[in-house]
């Protein structure tokens, strides 16, 4: 199971948030490309970078620190956040991302979005499923669509999505422990897809329970910056799987 630390940006800065919820901001570098360095001296290869701003301004805002982190770091960074527009996926791959997440555009644009995945292909483009009560939410987990998740998934993997990032707003930032159950629905429902689980994760334990359910990777955030799972303990568990 790959390990996809993230790095939330909010005017150039790292930052967390509790439940999606702008307004419980807490940052935690001022700058996101020496947390990035750090992650990669640790044998990290992977990074999941959100453009908060650009989640609520429907368009790409931060793409010079993915430009930046992309040139001065060997991570392999899938971005997303407001990528809403042809245009704005352009930016993010020259910027240098290796893979863009498209979320709310998934549900209110499926014709813009699939067309990216004929352009770009399965590898490049992951359908995040942001969901709260098992309903789809979009516009930085704003608003609560109608869309019911696992058949939202299904539709989407018939259409040649392989990556999902599904994030349980409920448990987002909340040290409270990942969905375990819904993980499990999601990939009893739809076999083979590289599901990559994402919100809640508070200690090194879940991730083995994680990669037993069939996981194909797991983002951590607040986890790291709070101190509950060491980079350490990351590297040893990247060495020995």
């Amino acid at each position: 199971m790959r390990i996809i630390p993230a790095i939330d940006i909010i005017e150039g800065k790292c930052v967390r948030l509790s439940k999606g919820d702008y307004s419980t901001k807490k940052i935690y570098n001022e700058n996101p490309l020496e947390i990035a360095k750090e992650f990669e001296a640790h044998g990290i290869e992977y990074l999941h970078l959100v453009d908060l701003d650009g989640a609520k301004s429907h368009h790409i805002v931060n793409h010079k620190v993915l430009e930046q982190l992309a040139t001065k770091t060997h991570l392999k960074i899938d971005f997303g956040g407001g990528l809403k527009s042809d245009e704005d996926l352009r930016i993010a791959f020259e910027s240098g991302a290796n893979q863009i997440t498209g979320g709310s555009i998934a549900v209110k644009d499926k014709d813009t979005f699939l067309s990216w995945l004929a352009r770009y292909g399965a590898e490049k483009i992951i359908l995040g499923a942001d969901a709260m009560n098992e309903k789809v939410a979009v516009s930085g987990w704003l608003e609560e669509s109608k869309e019911d998740l696992v058949p939202f998934i299904q539709s989407y993997q018939n259409k040649g999505i392989e990556y999902v990032i599904c994030t349980d707003i409920s448990k987002d930032g909340m040290l409270a422990g990942p969905s375990f159950e819904l993980y499990k629905k999601i990939l009893n429902d739809a076999p083979d897809l590289k599901l990559i689980a994402s919100g809640g994760i508070s200690t090194f334990d879940e991730l083995p329970r994680l990669a037993e359910i069939g996981c194909e990777g797991t983002i951590i955030g607040k986890a790291i910056y709070e101190n509950r799972i060491s980079l350490k303990q990351l590297e040893e568990y990247i060495l020995t799987t």
